[in-house]
């Protein structure tokens, strides 16, 4: 068992074969029982619920919500805008941005900009108007915007998870 606990914001978690194994059956089956869970993993109910009750508590797990596709409820354009903010305007911006609907991600980043966002917009005209609102708030100094073509490996963590949980790959 990995013994390296922080969680949260203070990271250095760790997971072990165990907690690997439980999050893949989680991914592939969100809405299984933890009788289930220690069925399927061999293992007692009280271990399937202790673990899952720390893989929660710890940040490991953040949620069991339907996963969404934007793009089958009429958002199909996909944009990441970088942006680059007046100094001292950070917290009011990302109040802006938290406003915006078809902001889907928001992160401060290094480099040529100060925040990298994830968009999403009806059409390329939509696009515009979201850019537009986007933009529109004076503690932002500049954009420059990236229209997603195709997304050839979509979001995913079970093989960072059969890494972190040294599962051998298949």
């Amino acid at each position: 068992m990995v013994t390296s606990a922080v969680g949260r914001e203070g990271y250095a978690m760790g997971i072990d074969e165990l907690d690997g194994r439980l999050l893949e059956l989680l991914a592939g089956e969100p809405r299984i029982g933890v009788l289930e869970v220690s069925r399927r993993l061999g293992i007692a109910r009280g271990t399937a619920q202790a673990r899952l009750d720390r893989l929660r508590g710890s940040g490991v797990i953040r949620g069991f919500g339907p996963e969404v596709d934007a793009a089958a409820i009429g958002y199909p354009v996909t944009a990441f805008a970088t942006l680059e903010i007046r100094q001292g305007k950070g917290s009011e911006v990302r109040g802006h941005l938290q406003e915006v609907p078809e902001v889907l991600e928001l992160h401060t980043i290094t480099g040529e900009g100060d925040m990298l966002c994830r968009l999403v917009a009806r059409s390329n005209a939509d696009l515009q108007r979201v850019i537009d609102r986007v933009v529109g708030y004076e503690g932002i100094v500049r954009a420059s915007t990236a229209i997603v073509m195709e997304n050839p490996v979509p979001l995913r963590i079970i093989p960072l998870v059969r890494q972190a949980a040294g599962l051998s790959e298949g």
